[in-house]
């Protein structure tokens, strides 16, 4: 039996995941602040930007619960924010520790206890990552620097050695989210690329997450998954 843990599954692209797997008949556990609107998938309340939750969560036994009848298990680290923009100067310290929690922290140890809870099944980890991983970005310093780390991540599972255990870090695209709308809100002086995704969406070049999500689990379930630990869905 084929499984699933997705982060941040109530809106964007974390919703059109989970959908696209529960259409291919796969079982669903979502992961978010906020439960979704939706009775086929399973769904656990948890903010993964709180360290003390998240470890409280991982301690108990809905993971392993969740996984434990598998033969292949599979985890989409989703969830991520694109906060805070701007330069050093202007950088909440507060921040900037939120979006590490939830960019870097929350899926990694995830990662961690996915592979623990399931021993018995082939494993398979996807980061979504972004191009902004691989090019630094004046404003970004902080998306930039997390997404880089489950790029690295990534690479380092690699080299573990465990055949039933594959990891990518995938960076989908540009995709047409609220992500993307925080983005254009935001100020040149923070964020001096603005205009660039202004572009994007006024040209209608902006993927959409259900096409978006049919493409990466595609990519999720194919027999090459893991080959290159560190891709692009454009590719």
């Amino acid at each position: 039996m084929m499984k699933a843990i997705v982060t941040g599954h109530t809106r964007g692209l974390g919703a059109a995941i989970a959908a696209e797997l529960v259409k291919r008949g796969v079982a669903v556990l979502g992961l978010a602040r906020s439960r979704a609107d939706a009775s086929d998938i399973a769904q656990a309340e948890l903010d993964m930007a709180d360290p003390a939750a998240l470890q409280a969560w991982l301690a108990g036994e809905s993971l392993r619960d969740f996984l434990k009848d598998s033969t292949q298990a599979l985890l989409v680290n989703n969830a991520g924010v694109v906060t805070p923009v701007g330069p050093l100067s202007a950088q909440d310290p507060a921040a900037v520790v939120r979006a590490v929690s939830l960019n870097v922290a929350a899926p990694l140890a995830l990662a961690a206890a996915f592979v623990q809870a399931a021993p018995q099944a082939e494993r398979r980890i996807l980061h979504v990552s972004s191009g902004a991983g691989r090019s630094a970005y004046p404003g970004w310093s902080v998306y930039c620097a997390t997404k880089a780390a489950l790029d690295l991540h990534a690479r380092a599972i690699g080299l573990d050695g465990d055949a039933k255990v594959k990891a990518c870090s995938l960076a989908p695209g540009v995709i047409d989210t609220d992500m993307q709308a925080t983005i254009r809100a935001t100020p040149d002086v923070d964020f001096p690329l603005r205009q660039r995704f202004v572009d994007l969406k006024e040209t209608g070049t902006l993927v959409s997450p259900a096409d978006c999500a049919r493409a990466l689990v595609d990519y999720l379930l194919a027999e090459r998954f893991g080959a290159e630990p560190v891709d692009d869905l454009r590719n």
